[in-house]
């Protein structure tokens, strides 16, 4: 007893050590940005702009707030002096803050606004860098995009021999590499980035080079090898006291414990790296977080906590992550595009002109006959880039007629299921309102009359918990497989507390993401709903397991009970089973039943993951 409480006082002791010690490095951090705003007011706007561009990177992050407000005043300044080249680096500032906020269409803006400055003042190094952190900051939103900037910048960048850029940039596209699961290109161009960041000394970069090291050796089983990664990448940054590499380092810890399966261990790191995101405003390690304590919770069979940190996690992701934001973005990929395509067209078109030039120097006859033929060429290509120039303009407006219907019908779902919520709702709920009054109205002694009104009283109670789930898909264009975890979740609560004689077992496999259509995700629910119900009703049993699991192709829900069973061939299958065959056909997908009598019964769900091949 009395080294169980030692063991409690020190755990307690080290905690409070943890949050002490980033505490002071949080105001370390805060503190040097803080003096950096204080000591330059009376600077002369040049020193000034020179000052706050040269913040170091983990002390720039150290404190976002103050950050953005120098970030902004460089721009000013920038502007005001027509410094353009120190313009684009402010730019990229502001970047950096709103990828570190999560604020995607800010981050591509800056990120866009910074490349035209470069590409405009013959800068192809400083431009190869902006798109390699481009096509970084979108590689979860658009792969295929992140990969065609990143290619682009490292064009640009490998031109320049004696680069002093390449080194983010190729750690950067060793990241994508993982992703695409190319662990031998990962490790390559993390190796080649990590050696060129030694030879510069470079601090603030090794530990990067370093994790990122250890998350390729993660996806290999490689876990001594990868935990010694992080453990070098952490002594320096505890030495730099850079708080946002030290949160990041307790997130790879607890990627690394939850590949071991050591759920506890990886609980343990997720929550300092949770703590440390709210109090630095890490608004996207607090999100990565969040999902990684639901499912390390899930794995632990702890589904309270793993509702609670999935509906954190849900409200981030929705926070950050909408149709309005996304079409933004896509609008500026097209917007960018479009205008370095009429650059590149009014280039030619000058090329051509000094051709003309050139060609006028030439013999009478020679400059007659080639003048014709170049004016026809001139003309031919001219039309032929209208041609596409129409061609573009057309798709882009069929685009904007298509994101404009969407809206609108957007905004009709969004009515109706306000309608259904406010007159069908309300309209129930009013109805088992006046059953309640009834049945104490009614005699005491007309028990069949009560027992009927109870009856209508459930149905109408059941009615309107179907009409919810109706309204919350009606409202969703899409469904990721989050969102409908968390209402099964949800169900299960309920069903506990309706049959407290069962044992509920829930383990999801999952770990990848998984996007159903609305009404896909709504008929899933709906025949998993059915399956646990019928189970509860009628099988008799005392425990009931839930599994669900997925492959390359396809999504699988299983449930799986201990009741009394029957035998397919005698027993005549009624309405409800029939229902949920129609609603999982509708789908693309197959239900499978394996009863035996006295065995229980086990009934899978097989879907797949592609939502176009839903409704």
């Amino acid at each position: 007893m009395y080294i169980a409480a030692n063991q409690i006082s020190m755990k307690i002791k080290l905690l409070f050590i943890f949050i002490l010690i980033c505490g002071i490095s949080l105001a370390q951090n805060s503190f040097y940005v803080d003096s950096i705003q204080k000591s330059i007011e009376n600077f002369s706007k040049k020193e000034q702009l020179k000052q706050i561009l040269e913040i170091p990177y983990d002390k720039f992050i150290g404190n976002l707030t103050t950050s953005e407000f120098l970030a902004q005043k460089a721009v000013a300044i920038a502007i005001e002096l027509n410094e353009k080249e120190l313009l684009a680096e402010a730019y990229l500032q502001l970047a950096l803050i709103n990828n570190y906020r999560d604020q995607r269409e800010k981050k591509i803006v800056y990120n866009l606004n910074a490349i035209r400055i470069y590409e405009e003042i013959g800068k192809l190094e400083k431009a190869g860098y902006a798109y390699g952190e481009l096509g970084f900051s979108i590689k979860r939103e658009d792969l295929k995009s992140g990969l065609h900037y990143m290619r682009k910048g490292l064009k640009l960048i490998e031109q320049i021999k004696t680069s002093k850029k390449a080194d983010a940039t190729f750690d950067n596209y060793g990241i994508l590499q993982s992703m695409l699961k190319n662990y031998d290109s990962a490790i390559y161009y993390h190796d080649k980035s990590l050696q060129i960041k030694k030879q510069n000394k470079d601090s603030i970069g090794v530990p990067y080079g370093y994790v990122h090291l250890a998350t390729v050796n993660i996806y290999l089983n490689n876990f001594s090898e990868a935990k010694k990664y992080i453990d070098s990448a952490h002594a320096i940054r505890s030495i730099r006291k850079d708080i946002y590499g030290i949160t990041d380092d307790y997130v790879y810890y607890g990627d690394l414990y939850f590949a071991e399966k050591k759920y506890k261990q990886a609980i343990d790191n997720f929550k300092k790296g949770y703590i440390l995101s709210i109090e630095n405003n890490f608004l996207s390690l607090q999100k990565y977080c969040a999902d990684y304590l639901t499912k390390s919770y899930l794995e632990l069979s702890d589904y309270k906590n793993a509702f609670n940190f999935n509906k954190i996690f849900q409200t981030l992701k929705d926070s950050t992550i909408n149709t309005e934001t996304n079409g933004k973005v896509a609008a500026l990929q097209i917007e960018f595009e479009t205008e370095k395509k009429e650059k590149e067209i009014a280039q030619q078109k000058e090329q051509l002109l000094k051709n003309e030039l050139e060609i006028k120097n030439k013999n009478l006859y020679a400059l007659l006959f080639g003048s014709g033929f170049l004016v026809f060429g001139i003309v031919s290509f001219g039309l032929y880039k209208r041609q596409q120039h129409k061609k573009r303009e057309y798709n882009n407006q069929l685009q904007l007629k298509e994101a404009q219907t969407y809206s609108k019908l957007q905004d009709q779902r969004l009515s109706i299921s306000r309608d259904l919520h406010d007159n069908i709702g309300s309209q129930l709920t009013f109805i088992i309102s006046s059953i309640d009054n009834l049945k104490f109205l009614t005699d005491a002694t007309n028990e069949k009359f009560k027992n009927k009104l109870t009856e209508i009283n459930q149905f109408a109670t059941s009615t309107i918990d179907q009409l919810r789930d109706t309204i919350w898909a009606m409202n969703k264009n899409e469904i990721s497989y989050e969102e409908l975890q968390s209402r099964l979740l949800t169900f299960i609560e309920k069903a506990k507390s309706a049959a407290s004689d069962i044992h509920f077992q829930f383990k999801s496999d999952v770990t990848g993401t998984i996007v159903f259509s609305s009404i896909k995700g709504m008929n899933i629910f709906r025949v998993f709903q059915e399956a646990i119900n019928n189970t509860i009703k009628y099988a008799e049993a005392t425990e009931i397991n839930i599994l669900i699991s997925e492959n390359s192709k396809n999504i699988e829900f299983e449930i799986e009970d201990n009741g009394k069973g029957f035998d397919k061939n005698t027993v005549e299958l009624g309405n409800g089973l029939e229902n949920m065959q129609q609603r999982i056909m509708e789908v693309g997908g197959t239900i499978l039943i394996n009863s035996q009598p006295n065995r229980g019964t086990s009934i899978k769900i097989v879907c797949p993951k592609n939502k176009t091949n839903a409704v």
